[in-house]
């Protein structure tokens, strides 16, 4: 039976999920609140748990056409350079995993997800101010005067999400203390640094304080990502200037190999980073959430867009078994028991920011496939692999 799915935010998990949904014969509309799809946001980690997803989708190729390919996740202690442990990617995931480790920017990936979801049934300019979920359906009601009515809504709406408030009540995110900063250099002006198509992680002398570099735009490109505790800033925006100097004086004490990539530097982003506990529900009635919307992270396992992926293909398998209306509120109830176990581990590891220090075993992590995975598999523990 083919239901209007409402789906509020047209980010990674929101485009994801109107894909897999309207393959499964749903009619779908998504809204949007920006004007159009703008190239603003952070450049994304793809491993292959999230590249699998997204084969399945048949958007594959047109993610790989601007993407890089890692050769290694490699980590190296901040000031002595040590390498404390080295995963092979590349080909060598590929055959492990399915698929490989992508890297790319998320606007790329956007347009990648946009090329198959008709442009005509995105709602652009569309806040949405207040949600109700009635006898005849769920209505919304936009800033800008309009209403719509969807017998399903799903909020992939972010960390302030609109759904999110509408099912379980206002509340606001945590500061977590910690500040991003964000910049891209050209690897022909770094090419005397080891390592440079690798994904690799300094690790500071806090849990706090990293510098992550890795490969852009087919490797011309280096992305460079540190964090660094700070009380001070609280701007969350992703699109603010920051102070080159700044970022530079943050790892002054860092190895050589990573403060010539800093040197590099002309301009950078800060932003602060904040986050939630993980929730005890994800579902009500017919509304249910994805991605950030339900489990906003912290960077430092680099899953926040694999997650918001994965969330979007179970949920959609979960909703093309349904034949009535009156079956969704379960089936979104079960998708949310699917995946709340594992995002939650994530959640709670990226938090504690130790995985894969000193090497430890990726294959829970890299080797989940949302496609197969058991709709019916029993939620695991909380405890988080090391």
């Amino acid at each position: 039976m083919s239901f209007k799915i409402g789906i509020l935010g047209a980010g990674i998990g929101g485009l994801t999920a109107a894909i897999a949904l309207q393959r499964a014969g749903h009619e779908v509309v998504v809204y949007e609140q920006s004007k159009q799809f703008l190239r603003v946001g952070a450049d994304i980690n793809l491993t292959p748990n999230a590249v699998r997803a997204l084969d399945g989708l048949g958007i594959g190729e047109a993610v790989r056409r601007t993407a890089a390919r890692p050769t290694h996740r490699i980590s190296r202690t901040w000031d002595s350079g040590e390498e404390t442990s080295r995963l092979a990617m590349g080909d060598t995931a590929e055959q492990k995993y399915g698929a490989p480790q992508l890297t790319i920017h998320r606007a790329d990936l956007l347009a990648a997800l946009a090329e198959v979801f008709p442009l005509e049934q995105v709602r652009f300019a569309k806040r949405a101010e207040k949600i109700s979920e009635e006898g005849d359906g769920i209505h919304l009601h936009f800033t800008d005067g309009s209403t719509d009515r969807v017998d399903v809504l799903i909020g992939g709406d972010g960390i302030h999400s609109a759904v999110r408030t509408a099912m379980f009540g206002a509340e606001s995110p945590r500061f977590t203390g910690v500040v991003a900063f964000r910049a891209v250099v050209p690897a022909s002006r770094v090419a005397g640094v080891p390592n440079l198509q690798a994904f690799t992680k300094w690790w500071g002398p806090n849990p706090e304080s990293q510098i992550v570099t890795f490969p852009l735009n087919r490797g011309e490109d280096i992305f460079i990502f540190a964090t660094t505790a700070q009380e001070s800033w609280h701007l969350e925006s992703w699109t603010t200037p920051g102070n080159v100097q700044e970022l530079r004086d943050s790892y002054a004490g860092f190895h050589p190999d990573a403060t010539a990539l800093l040197d590099a530097c002309d301009e950078v982003l800060k932003t602060a980073l904040y986050e939630r506990d993980p929730l005890p529900a994800w579902a009500r009635g017919n509304m249910a959430l994805l991605g950030d919307a339900c489990h906003p992270m912290m960077p430092f396992m680099a899953q926040g867009a694999g997650m918001a992926i994965e969330d979007a293909v179970v949920l959609a398998r979960c909703l093309a078994k349904v034949t009535t209306l009156e079956q969704v509120a379960g089936s979104l109830h079960a998708y949310a028991q699917l995946r709340m176990e594992r995002a939650s581990k994530i959640q709670i590891g990226s938090r504690g920011n130790n995985w894969l220090r000193e090497g430890g075993n990726a294959d829970w992590v890299y080797g989940y496939d949302a496609w197969t995975t058991p709709l019916d598999a029993q939620p695991e523990s909380v405890a988080v692999p090391a």
